[in-house]
Order: C-alpha cells, then structure tokens, then sequence
C-alpha cells in the first residue's frame, strides 16, 4: 500500500531525499511507528495581541502561547485505519517548555478533495486542506489552505481571518544526519503568530497489537 503522501505527491515523491522518502513513506500495513526525538532549536509566538488566540488553541491542542530556546521535545507518526476505514497518520508533538505542550494533528488522503485532509486537535474539530511540495533540498513542504469547522451536526468554511496559515518544511541534513524542521503560523491580518525550528533523529519502532490510546485522537470526524 502506498502511503499517503506519495498518492498525494505521485510521482513527484521519488524527488524527496531517500530519508524523507522513508519517513512519509510508510502505511498502516508495514506495522512500523516513526518516533522522533530532538531539539526545538527556537520556538516563537508573535506579538501579545496574538497570545490570546494561542491559548485558546492550547485547549485542543492545536497550537500553545509558550516560547523558548532548545526545548527538548518528540514527534509521534502512527499510519493505521480510523473507524472509516480511512488510512490515517498521526502527528504527535510535545514540546517540552516549562508547562509541557501537545499538539496533536492527523492526516488522511481525501478521494473527495484530491488532497491530504488534516485534522487539527484532540476531537478534530478544524480539517484543513494541505497543499504538498519537493522543496529545493530535497524536503516536503507542506503548505494549509482552506479550513472547514465541525462540531456535531454544525459544518461551516472557517474564516481565514480567525485561523493560521501554516507553512511547513522537513528535510534532511546528511551533514549533522538529522531530520530538520520549521513551522511558521501566520494571518493575512495579524501577521506572524506563532512557530519553531528544531532538529530530531528518528527511532524506527515496529507496532505489536494495537496503536497507544495515548495518540488516538478523543473524537473522529468523518467529514472531510
């Protein structure tokens, strides 16, 4: 079975460096969990107008108002089936700063929007639309698009103007032979608001049984 990144890139995934190849690689049927483990370099938010927006994120964990300089943290990816049937990988960051941050994302590939859908926070109440890229040095970039809300039978476009725009780049350095990442959350209205930049090795882990609940997300949204 293919992962979803490379149905989402075609044949474009044989561009990405052979590392990245492996990373995004994988499926559900290989029974395998990528677990990283490194250094947020920086972490950064935007000004404090912005703060309350990030707290309001903490609370599902989507994004967190914390800051700091190399913050140890990890990154959990699991493929497996969800309810739907859908192949689904998860997204699993802690961030290790003074109060320990999650923020917790999972992505299908949609037949329906031709793309990879991501799910943001623990009941995956914001789906966002993701634009996939072979970056220059041989990374994924990944970029967010259009937001859709849902919460119970309510199912609405969420506006731009209360949301981030996500831009995401994973790569490696056969320099140090580290997985390199940056994130940079912006609004088209209130500018930069949050981010980070770090560095992880990758501990490949074969799955016995069934994946950790401590990674499932609380709720499943079937709407895409």
């Amino acid at each position: 079975m293919r992962s979803i990144y490379e149905r989402a890139l075609g044949s474009d995934f044989s561009k990405l460096h052979p590392q990245i190849q492996r990373r995004f690689g994988f499926s559900s049927q290989d029974r395998l969990a990528s677990i990283g483990t490194g250094v947020m370099e920086k972490i950064w938010h935007g000004p404090l107008y912005t703060l309350p927006f990030l707290y309001v994120g903490a609370w599902r964990r989507i994004m967190f108002p914390e800051s700091g300089e190399n913050i140890p943290f990890q990154i959990e990816n699991y493929s497996y089936l969800d309810p739907m049937g859908r192949e689904t990988v998860t997204w699993i960051r802690t961030f290790h700063t003074r109060h320990p941050r999650r923020f917790d994302a999972y992505m299908i590939y949609s037949e329906e929007r031709q793309c990879i859908v991501d799910y943001l926070g623990t009941h995956q109440h914001l789906a966002v639309d993701i634009d996939l890229k072979v970056d220059s040095n041989g990374g994924l970039r990944l970029r967010s698009g259009a937001q859709r809300f849902y919460e119970g039978p309510v199912g609405f476009t969420f506006p731009l103007l209360f949301s981030g725009i996500a831009d995401v780049c994973e790569w490696y350095d056969d320099k140090t032979e580290r997985f390199q990442i940056e994130v940079v959350v912006r609004n088209n209205t209130w500018g930069r608001l949050f981010g980070y930049r770090g560095n992880f090795e990758v501990e490949w882990r074969a799955i016995e049984g069934a994946i950790p609940e401590s990674v499932l997300p609380r709720r499943v949204e079937p709407r895409e």
